[in-house]
């Protein structure tokens, strides 16, 4: 696993775009369960001048969460997706499949709490850095998800913004992931809300 001061270079949208995975802690359940369906393209926020490209589902955890997710994830078989477009802008979704309803949603809070509580662990790994976070809710599919924005600024000039979102169908739980060079205006939320809502569908 990344320390948190190696997982804060995947702030940047470079990051977020580069598909990289962090590799499971040892320990993971050994076996994979039936393997949950993935978002396609088309069912990413529509990006106002480019087309989003679906990367390969790729085994493990995805180094473009590691900015709030790079430290404790339990040990699991994770599985990603990377999502690009031609500009600034990328995507991200993992997906799990825990042992019991009771392990989902146990992960499901744990991850949760871990992205509302990003923006805090930020600001104190880099002063360089200034960091918010924002709640945008819970959205009404299978066992529930919620949506989480993340605004960083940095001292020398980046700023980029990142939507957060994670949900549950029973044992299994989805992690999705989106950020581009902007501040909390430039967030597509409905839009990403939306895409949230069919990940968490086709977790059957």
């Amino acid at each position: 696993m990344r320390t948190r001061a190696a997982a804060l270079a995947a702030l940047t949208v470079t990051a977020l775009a580069a598909g990289t995975a962090l590799t499971a802690p040892a320990g993971a359940a050994p076996g994979k369960a039936a393997s949950p369906a993935f978002l396609a393209a088309s069912e990413l926020p529509p990006h106002p001048s480019s087309t989003w490209t679906a990367g390969p589902v790729t085994d493990g955890f995805p180094a473009e969460l590691a900015h709030c997710l790079g430290e404790g994830v339990p040990a699991y078989d994770y599985r990603h997706r990377v999502f690009r477009t031609d500009l600034d802008t990328g995507a991200v979704q993992v997906t799990v499949v825990t042992g019991s309803p009771a392990k989902g949603k146990a992960l499901a809070a744990l991850l949760d709490e871990e992205i509302r509580s990003c923006a805090d662990r930020i600001e104190r790994s880099d002063p360089e850095i200034e960091a918010e976070g924002r709640y945008y809710g819970s959205l009404p599919v299978e066992e529930g998800a919620r949506v989480h924005g993340l605004h960083t600024a940095t001292s020398w000039g980046a700023t980029d913004i990142h939507l957060l979102s994670v949900g549950r169908d029973g044992r299994t739980v989805t992690v999705v992931g989106w950020g581009q060079m902007g501040d909390f205006d430039d967030a597509p939320v409905a839009a990403f809300e939306e895409t949230t809502t069919k990940a968490v569908n086709k977790l059957h």
